[in-house]
């Protein structure tokens, strides 16, 4: 315990400046503190309620709701605490970027986080705990595997932590899926943070913990760098919150609160500080019988989703999650046909320069992941263009991206459907007076649609599925919903079904239209 005290010295020392509430105030003049995280994470930090899969849970969706009720109160003005749903890699872009106030997921207090943000003081005092196979005799340490094949998260310190010690990990990007492969046999031993251990790993039969907890670390709410006043604010009601005993209670009620939680008192008020959390002035816990909790959150509470959600429950979640999907997918078709098909004429029967333009553009948007241009849109675009006119919606993005990219294919598509009319269907009609112009549009274009119609069928299912891609800008897809859901019930088989019925449901119809169109434009 001394050991951990000490690492956590620098806490005690600090002492936060005084808010100035009127900026404050000004800073959340919407009544709102906006908050990111990723559902998709899972327990205990934010997690879908076993009881209603509509709402989101978890210990930091009450420590953020404590927050903004403590603010409001201390700057004398309302706020509310709203959760806004955010890919966990893209955190620090979307923060930088001003999609919400706050990042709190679980967010490590590191220099690598440091570089990209200014952090509160911590509210949660973490360590790596080590899990393999119940009937695993090899592995009684991190010592032991030195030779093995160990899993944890991508960007976590418990994979840095690895990497330092020189054994071979591999890093996911969810917390469920490596003990699923532990259980498998895929992996020696799973390294991840204590709070996920407790829900993922202890509550799991065919699992077990070794070793003692290593690599201790803390969490603490991100805000940007310029938002001093506003961190501020944050660290003095995080003062109030540990004080008080309530941010104790919060994590008594998540099963997260252990002997490490000493270290989060600090000077000036340290004494205070640690009663409110329940140690005596040595850093020992006091009585237990004093902090009893009685709403206390089911340990199991993954096991609790699979048998408590029915299908009546999260198939409304996924059909509303398919509109999104529907929207996206129709609206990026009806920019990329637009498009296209001006790119083509372009590259058909433009002046030399415009020829060339168009090659451009229609190698360029192939060449290029659809995933980096989605980044660029969303993320760069804003750094370049002064203004903010560069600041389009998640959904904007997604429109623009997806549509410039398919473009570049349906050009491709009507330049080969133009070139396969026969030159004859061209002299035939100028011998009856038709311009180029009228003879494009009356004979040669419908003729084109008709065999373009085949591949422009192809590339809109395809679209459908590679609308999956747009949880990274934060929006909500069908994709992103089944991940949520499945990692929050482990149900992958149930969910995966219904979820594959849905885009066969969106996709296989545009087949038959598309026959059905063929057979009626065709030839007789």
């Amino acid at each position: 315990m001394s050991l951990i005290l000490a690492s956590f010295s620098s806490f005690s020392s600090l002492r936060s400046a005084e808010p100035d509430w009127t900026q404050v105030r000004e800073r959340l003049a919407s009544g709102v503190l906006r908050w990111a995280g990723d559902v998709e994470g899972g327990a205990p930090f934010q997690v879908r309620d076993p009881r209603d899969p509509n709402r989101v849970i978890g210990f930091e969706v009450d420590l953020a709701d404590a927050l903004a009720a403590t603010i409001s109160r201390r700057m004398d003005a309302p706020l509310v605490a709203e959760f806004v749903q955010y890919e966990w890699v893209s955190l620090t872009l979307g923060l930088q970027k001003g999609d919400f106030d706050v990042i709190m997921s679980g967010f490590e207090i590191s220099e690598q986080n440091r570089a990209g943000a200014r952090f509160s003081r911590p509210y949660y005092i973490y360590a790596q705990q080590l899990a393999v196979r119940h009937d695993d005799r090899r592995i009684h340490s991190l010592s032991d595997c030195r030779d093995k094949l160990v899993g944890t998260m991508a960007g976590t310190a418990a994979e840095r932590l690895l990497d330092r010690e020189g054994i071979a990990n591999m890093a996911f990007d969810g917390q469920v899926e490596p003990y699923l492969d532990l259980e498998l046999g895929r992996l020696d031993a799973v390294l991840l943070d204590a709070p996920i251990v407790t829900y993922y790993a202890a509550t799991n039969p065919k699992l077990k913990l070794v070793g003692r907890r290593i690599g201790h670390g803390s969490y603490g709410v991100a805000a940007r760098p310029g938002d001093q006043e506003l961190v501020a604010a944050i660290d003095e009601a995080l003062g109030e919150l540990i004080a008080s005993g309530k941010l104790a209670k919060i994590l008594r009620r998540w099963h997260l609160w252990n002997i490490d939680q000493a270290a989060l008192a600090r000077q000036p008020d340290r004494l205070a500080e640690l009663k409110g959390l329940g140690f005596d002035p040595g850093g020992r816990p006091l009585d237990d019988g004093q902090f009893k909790t009685t709403d206390m959150v089911d340990v199991h509470i993954i096991a609790s989703s699979a048998q408590l959600w029915t299908f009546g429950q999260y198939a409304p979640l996924l059909l509303r999650a398919a509109g999104m999907t529907v929207l996206i997918t129709l609206s990026s078709m009806a920019v990329a046909v637009v498009v296209g098909l001006i790119v083509a004429i372009c590259r058909l029967y433009g002046p030399t320069a415009t020829r060339w333009l168009a090659l451009v553009y229609v190698e360029f948007f192939r060449g290029i992941p659809l995933l980096l241009l989605l980044f660029f849109l969303y993320y760069a675009l804003p750094e370049i263009l002064p203004g903010g006119l560069g600041r389009l919606s998640a959904l904007a993005t997604a429109v623009i991206g997806f549509g410039l990219n398919y473009a570049a294919y349906e050009a491709e598509v009507y330049r080969g459907a133009i070139l396969s009319v026969p030159t004859r269907q061209w002299d035939a009609a100028r011998a009856l007076g038709m311009t180029d112009a009228l003879a494009f549009r009356r004979v040669i274009f419908p003729q084109a649609f008709r065999t373009a119609l085949g591949p422009m069928t192809n590339d809109f299912v395809a679209l459908f599925k590679d609308t999956s891609l747009v949880s990274v800008i934060a929006i909500h897809d069908l994709t992103k919903e089944y991940l949520i859901l499945s990692r929050s019930s482990l149900k992958f088989v149930e969910l995966g079904l219904l979820t594959a019925a849905i885009y066969l449901a969106m996709s296989v119809p545009l087949g038959y239209l598309s026959r059905y169109l063929e057979r009626k434009w065709g030839p007789r």
